[in-house]
């Protein structure tokens, strides 16, 4: 069977075990590290098309498992695709519905065949494996299909953690076979928990089924951070050269900060709008909660350092109002900070892994939080 990954990936330089790279799609191009919002039913949170845009993102996340269950790939298919839908056209990725279905807990139930489950819209029974999932992606016009796999709890024991990571294998060999000719990239996910053994052997199998980019998955669902550190300190490096790598679900700034020194390409995160959303706001030396009632006469901007919409706009003052009263449009600028934060932050990642100059961006980034550089592993 022949087929051509429509995604290509170019590592452009190195510092360290950071990487500068680029994803070219026929949608666009993603230049790495990169950030994506998330869009779970089909729009990222409060965000016009355009404002998404203007922050700096050149690549979203869409929820499989949400957008299957409302509205249905039948109405979305009935505009085109995922990106006609919602009027997006920079590429995609979809998560597969795996950590979603794990989300669950005592909801679902967990079978070879794959997951069946009680539905969070209407309560009823429904059924989701390795090809439904790669059909519902490809149905999405999906740019980069995730694999169905289980998302390994924690804490899990060595014996637990082995039994999820052997599963999620096996349905990462039916979601390649189910994924056939369908040019959108694949990408296979790294479980095993907390046990380094199993994470190579996880690891390893991917390999040989083959991919064509990696994610490391089972991480940011509750365990402390030094254990997601460790994690990063071995992983990313023995992952391909040649293929994009993609930490799922982290995180906050430093996260990614500390994920870029290790060697990962890809991050996405509700943080950045759900935080915006409760009025925490995320400035260069920390986190801004913009409700606190000493913002009420600060007529400053939010950050003088950023160049979003809100921020040339508008006062602490009147984000502090908008919080107060619950009005849509605080939340909505509040987003457009936020992300476009995000998306300055990577930037200046990328810039400075471009120029050599990692460890000096790394450690003002800490210095302007008050904080010591962590060391690296």
């Amino acid at each position: 069977m022949s087929r051509t990954c429509r995604m290509s990936f170019e590592l452009l330089a190195t510092d360290g075990k950071a990487r500068r790279g680029r994803l070219t799609f026929p949608r666009g191009v993603v230049e790495t590290p990169a950030f994506m919002p998330v869009g779970t039913y089909g729009t990222v949170k409060g965000m016009l098309p355009r404002d998404i845009e203007a922050t700096g993102a050149q690549m979203i996340l869409g929820n499989t498992f949400h957008l299957w269950l409302r509205p249905g790939t039948e109405v979305i298919k009935g505009h085109g695709d995922l990106h006609d839908f919602m009027q997006w056209q920079g590429p995609i990725l979809t998560d597969s519905g795996g950590f979603q279905v794990f989300s669950l807990g005592a909801m679902r139930k967990i079978k070879e065949e794959g997951v069946t489950f009680a539905s969070p819209v209407d309560g009823a029974k429904v059924f989701m494996g390795p090809e439904e999932s790669m059909q519902v992606q490809r149905d999405l016009g999906s740019d980069i299909v995730m694999i169905f796999d289980e998302c390994t709890p924690y804490p899990a024991d060595e014996d637990v953690a082995r039994i999820s990571m052997e599963l999620s294998l096996r349905w990462a060999k039916r979601s390649k076979v189910a994924h056939g000719e369908n040019t959108a990239a694949l990408f296979g996910i790294v479980q095993g928990g907390m046990h380094e053994n199993l994470r190579m052997r996880s690891l390893e199998g991917l390999d040989e089924i083959g991919f064509d980019g990696l994610a490391i998955g089972g991480l940011s669902v509750g365990e402390p951070k030094h254990e997601m550190i460790k994690v990063l300190d071995y992983l990313p490096g023995r992952m391909p050269a040649d293929k994009p790598r993609y930490l799922m679900g982290v995180g906050k700034p430093e996260d990614l900060v500390e994920g870029v020194r290790r060697g990962v390409d890809m991050f996405d995160c509700v943080m950045p709008t759900r935080n915006a959303r409760n009025g925490h706001l995320f400035i260069d030396t920390g986190v801004l909660k913009i409700r606190n009632a000493f913002h009420r006469h600060d007529n400053s901007p939010l950050d003088p350092s950023c160049d979003c919409y809100t921020c040339k706009n508008f006062s602490r003052a009147y984000l502090h109002h908008l919080d107060k009263c619950g009005e849509m449009l605080g939340s909505m600028l509040n987003t457009i900070h936020n992300l476009r934060h995000y998306q300055l932050l990577m930037a200046g990642l990328r810039e400075a892994i471009q120029q050599g100059t990692l460890a000096a961006f790394v450690d003002a980034f800490y210095a302007k939080r008050g904080l010591p550089t962590p060391p690296l592993g």
